[in-house]
């Protein structure tokens, strides 16, 4: 079996009054990401190291901010049209780990939430 590793990164300036999604979860707060798609910057780090292990570069490039058919998408059909590409091409998702860093809101709450909208 060939391993692949990738790593992902993404951040999202926060503003107030604007929605919160973290792994495809709706997390009520007063702030939320400013993004061309839903700013859910944990699927968006996970597809960004499940291209990148492939060799498919990125995010951006996959689903380039200057197309409007991305606007506002649910970026759990992101990490769909990412997984199918990894299937395309002859790859499979074996195990995933994460890390959030945000102080506010909490999102030990929602932890489980998270892990059944990943799964």
């Amino acid at each position: 079996m060939d391993i692949r590793i990738g790593q992902g990164i993404d951040f999202h300036r926060l503003e107030n009054g604007l929605d919160l999604w973290i792994g495809g979860v709706f997390i009520t707060s007063e702030i939320g990401a400013v993004a061309h798609s839903d700013g859910d910057v944990l699927i968006h780090a996970l597809c960004d190291a499940l291209l990148g292990a492939a060799g498919l570069r990125d995010i951006g490039y996959q689903f380039p901010d200057t197309d409007e058919r991305f606007r506002g998408i649910d970026s759990k059909i992101l990490l769909r049209k990412v997984l199918d590409l990894l299937e395309i091409n002859g790859f499979g998702l074996v195990n995933i780990d994460t890390t959030i860093c945000l102080e506010n809101p909490k999102i030990s709450p929602h932890i489980e939430s998270i892990k059944d909208s990943l799964s």
